[in-house]
Order: C-alpha cells, then structure tokens, then sequence
C-alpha cells in the first residue's frame, strides 16, 4: 500500500453500498438485542432464539451476494433488498405478536433506513410491504396479540432505536459535511479548469476553441476541402522601422497593431491562423460560414475597417514619436481550400493550405501601401457591395497564367456625396472622422474639438 505524502488529511467516506450495509447492519441489530432481551426476561420463546444469529450475519450475507449483481442489475438488486427488509421486519413483528412498543421502534427504525438509502419516496411503499407482511404471517402464524410488554424489553426497543436512529444521523451528517467538501473541491478545479481554458484559447482562435470546448470538433488529425476567403496583411516598412527602434519599443509597436487588427477580425467574424511577425493571416468560412458571398464581404469589409484603423494607430504612433508612416498592405482570395488539424498527435496545427491560400499571400506581397487586392473570384462575389478598380492582370509565382486582380477603393455606399467618412494627411495634420461609428451623444464634444483645433490653426502666425 501506498503511503499518503500529501499534507492533505486522508478522508475516508464510504461509498453508497457500504452506507446501505452500514444503516442495515444496525437495523437488524435491533432485531437480535429486542429478541435476546425478550427472551431472557421470558416474554419471547427460546424458539426464537434463533433470529439473534440470523439477524446479525443476514446483512452482510445479503451485502455480499449484492455485490455480484449490483453493477449488472443495480435496480433489480435494490428493489430485491427493501423487498427482504419489508418481508423481515414484518415477519419479526408477527413473530413477537405485535408488541407494541418493539413494533413501532421497528416501524420507525425501518422506514427511517428506507428514508436515508432510498429517499422519501420510499417511506409509504416500505410501509405498504411492511403492514402487509405482517398480517400475512400473523394469520399464517396464528400468532396471539400481546399487549403488555416487559419495562426491559421496552427499554431496549426505545435505547437502541435511538441509538440506531443517532449513528446513523452522524453518518448522514458525515457524509452531507463530506459531500460539501467535494462540491467545494469540484468548484474550485472547475474554476480552475475554466482558467485554464481561458489562458490556452488565446492560442486559438475563438472560433475554433468553442467548438472544441463545445463538443462540436473532436482534437483529432482531418481535414476537409471547403470553399474559403482568405487574407493576408503585413505592414509596409516595418522591416526598415525595426532597424530604428528599440526592443521594447518596436515589441510595443507590434503588440499594438496586432491587439487592434485582432479585434477587428473579430467583429467580423473572422478565424485568425496565424500570426508572423507583423504579417496577420486569417480565413472565412470555417468553422462557421454564412455563405461565401457574405463570408467574401465579411473579408473585404474587415480589410476596409482595417485600413481606416490604421489612421487612428498612425496617429498614436506620432504621439509617440514615430513619424514614419506606416502603412497596412492586404490581399484577399476566395477559393476551395483544405482546412483541419496537420501535424502530430501530439503537437497539431488548425490551418488551411492549398493554391488558393497561396494566391492571396501572392496578392498581399503585390499590393502597394494601403492597399487592398483581391482576385477576380473575390470580386465577383462582392462587386455589388464594395466598388473596385480593374488593375488588369499580374504574373504570379506558381501560377502558370497571369491572375486578374481588383484594387478595392471603398464600400459603395460611402462614395460621392453621401460618404460617411472624412479624411485628410499632411504633415502635422492627421484627420480621420467617421460619422457612421459617432455616437449622438458625443457630437457635440466631436463639433467642439473640430472648432478648437480650427481656432488654434487661425491664430497661429505660420512662419
């Protein structure tokens, strides 16, 4: 046996059968202490005698040949033990004829077991079974009414039933202050194990983390083809602004941009694979999918959300004294891919490869700084939403013929007169102001901000 090391306190509780064997046990010990008591006073015939050893070693014969068949038949062998304790209880109580005080202790000590091992839902069937036994073998028996016991036999029936009825009180208090604990225990691990979640789903993409933690997908190798959009981003002149800056600085930079890029994917829908460097690649389509229309509008409709965000960072990034302007180039392609689980069964990976992925990484290294190129498929499924310029055809590595690309200008709806969005750049003036994401409650601060910045510029005297 292996000896206990922890500094925890060993607790043992016994399982519900041992309880059952327990609570029986000192049922039927009343049975043998009222028969010896009864006897020796010369109320009970030494005929009965033998129900002391029998009601000593029936419980744990019944225990022992229970064990057998509880797993295979567990309510087959339950319904079969309250079925004896009925028969038993009713037959002892026909057997010393009824005697009133015994009787009603006996009574009292059986439907209480039948209330602690079988709930009360038990008591009036135990009862049932109990009266009915009893008559039937009074009648058979032609056992004789006794009415006045002896004060001995009375003082035992009443002792030990509440001796009876307090142990087993302890043991329900017992195992109810235990049962506590092991809620208490199972919180904590499970608070436990939800934070632990929560830190290894920052891993993964929240897509995929729910279905996993929902059930839905098992952590197993496979992969299937389905019809995605994929996007590639990375930021132009980060290489050159990581020769300038510090560590810490450039760590800042990037933890920044990643941080805000992600939050976007996110609002729409978005499954982020992966991060390099600065280089952000996500897909739509999987594990959840609307289509691949609006999952192809969902793309484009990030990378334009993206895009403008980038105004809000440069602006941050100023104030921290990085005036190069940095800028987000993006490229975007739907297509039949193969996404699940590569690698090993130890170590595995939820991406997505294949000739399409390939292509929109393509596209991402051809565009030019803050723009948006998507191939013909994209275009087709999202022209009627998002106005583009035909930028002709370019050769691509590892295709054999020249891809068809479009350069995304702006959602229709935002261009002419009815543009939501206003925005300007120049050195020293950096303005990007969007009225469609501009609460009502803020105008006003909005409108105040506007005219202060317009009376400072008119007072000041520009050499």
């Amino acid at each position: 046996m292996k000896a206990n090391t922890s500094n925890t306190p060993l607790t043992i509780t016994p399982s519900a059968p041992f309880r059952e064997l327990y609570s029986r046990v000192l049922a039927y010990m009343f049975i043998a202490v009222v028969i010896a008591a009864g006897t020796a006073v010369g109320f009970f015939s030494y005929n009965l005698l033998w129900l002391v050893p029998y009601a000593l070693l029936y419980p744990h014969f019944s225990y022992f040949i229970a064990t057998k068949f509880r797993q295979r038949y567990p309510l087959a062998v339950q319904r079969s033990l309250f079925s004896l304790d009925a028969l038993h209880t009713g037959a002892v109580i026909a057997l010393i004829g009824f005697a009133i005080i015994p009787t009603l202790m006996g009574l009292l000590i059986a439907l209480f077991s039948a209330l602690i091992i079988g709930g009360i839902g038990l008591m009036l069937p135990m009862l049932i079974a109990i009266l009915i036994f009893a008559a039937g073998a009074g009648v058979l028996l032609q056992t004789p009414l006794t009415l006045e016991v002896p004060l001995l036999v009375s003082v035992v029936s009443v002792v030990f039933g509440a001796v009876y009825i307090c142990v087993t009180a302890y043991f329900v208090h017992f195992q109810g202050v235990y049962l506590a604990k092991a809620q208490l225990d199972i919180k904590r691990e499970q608070e436990k194990a939800a934070r632990l979640a929560q830190n290894l789903a920052k891993y993964l993409s929240p897509q995929v983390w729910q279905t996993i933690f929902s059930g839905k997908r098992t952590v197993s190798l496979g992969t299937q083809r389905k019809k995605l959009t994929v996007f590639f981003s990375d930021i132009k002149g980060f290489t050159e602004l990581s020769e300038e800056l510090e560590a810490e600085a450039l760590t800042d930079v990037l933890n920044t941009y990643l941080n805000e890029m992600s939050k976007i994917v996110l609002k729409y829908g978005g499954t982020i694979d992966k991060f390099i460097g600065d280089s952000v690649m996500v897909f739509f389509g999987d594990p959840t999918t609307q289509g691949s229309k609006k999952d192809a509008i969902a793309a484009v409709s990030m990378a334009i959300a993206m895009r403008k965000h980038m105004k809000v960072l440069r602006q941050q990034w100023r104030a921290q004294g990085i005036d190069k302007p940095l800028e987000i180039r993006m490229g975007i392609n739907t297509g039949y891919c193969t996404v699940g689980n590569f690698g090993a069964d130890t170590r595995m990976d939820y991406t997505i490869i294949g000739r399409e992925v390939n292509l929109a990484s393509r596209l991402e290294s051809a565009a030019e700084a803050g723009e948006i190129l998507m191939s013909n498929e994209t275009y087709s499924l999202t022209k009627d939403v998002v106005m583009a310029r035909d930028k002709g055809q370019i050769n691509v590595k590892g295709f054999s013929r020249p891809i068809q690309i479009f350069q995304v200008v702006d959602f229709r709806r935002d261009l002419g007169a009815t543009s939501s969005y206003v925005e300007h750049e120049l050195p020293g003036f950096s303005m990007y102001l969007d009225t469609n994401n501009i609460q009502n409650y803020d105008k006003e601060r909005v409108i105040g901000a506007l005219k202060e910045a317009a009376e400072r510029l008119r007072d000041k005297i520009i050499m």
